[in-house]
């Protein structure tokens, strides 16, 4: 009996747990596909969030990144939001300003300009700190600082930022103006001209009419001499 039962034993159905483990790895990889679709737009929610006149805020990296940093990042933000890839109503707009941003970062003279600004920002927030305008961004003394120090920077930026737009739409503004001014001006001489022109057509189309009327005065002033000369004789 105990052989017959061993026997019986051995040739009992598996009750391994293969189809419950895969099940498991679906729901696994199910949850692991909603995470990632959820970090998704949380990226393009941030992206979209991000002051619009800081690049390196869009692109969420820092201001010493190299070239070939900014281009790996903007590929993997880009791959990573695409609109193919997810279905937030607004990941086409975070695209485009994720596209926008790498392409001010790859411009030599725009980012420099940026630059210029975040470090401007920089000097007057070390001041503030009593700190030299070389200290760097991972020095000791700005950690522990309330708010952050990264973002006190990137707040101070965004206030130079701000006052750096409205200064270059003014002077856009005031050269339009000037523009529209120079063309009136060249406007009114053309129009000064082509009125000249026609006032000139038309005194010479009137050149025969005002000889023959300058002729006949003279005719009837010497007929009038002659009768009155007649008569005093």
């Amino acid at each position: 009996m105990s052989a017959q039962a061993s026997t019986a034993a051995n040739n009992k159905p598996s009750t391994s747990s293969g189809p419950s483990s895969a099940g498991v790895d679906d729901i696994e990889k199910l949850l692991s596909r909603e995470a990632t679709a959820f970090q998704r737009e949380i990226e393009v929610e941030r992206i979209l969030k991000a002051f619009k006149l800081n690049p390196y805020e869009i692109l969420d990296i820092t201001e010493d990144a190299t070239a070939e940093e900014i281009k790996k990042k903007y590929r993997q933000l880009s791959l990573f939001i695409h609109p193919d890839k997810t279905s937030h109503a607004r990941a086409p707009d975070a695209f485009d300003l994720l596209k926008k941003a790498e392409a001010e970062l790859s411009d030599k003279a725009k980012r420099e300009e940026v630059d210029a600004v975040i470090n401007q920002a920089r000097a007057v927030l070390l001041k503030s700190l009593s700190l030299p305008t070389t200290t760097s961004n991972g020095d000791s003394r700005l950690k522990d600082l309330t708010p952050p120090w990264r973002q006190q920077l990137l707040a101070k930026a965004k206030e130079l930022l701000i006052d750096e737009e409205v200064r270059r739409r003014k002077a856009v503004k005031m050269n339009l103006a000037n523009e529209g001014l120079e063309a009136r001006k060249k406007e009114e001489e053309v129009t000064a001209r082509k009125r000249k022109a026609e006032d000139d057509a038309r005194w010479e189309e009137n050149r025969e009419q005002r000889v023959d009327s300058w002729r006949n005065f003279s005719n009837t002033k010497n007929k009038k001499k002659k009768q009155k000369v007649a008569i005093l004789g």
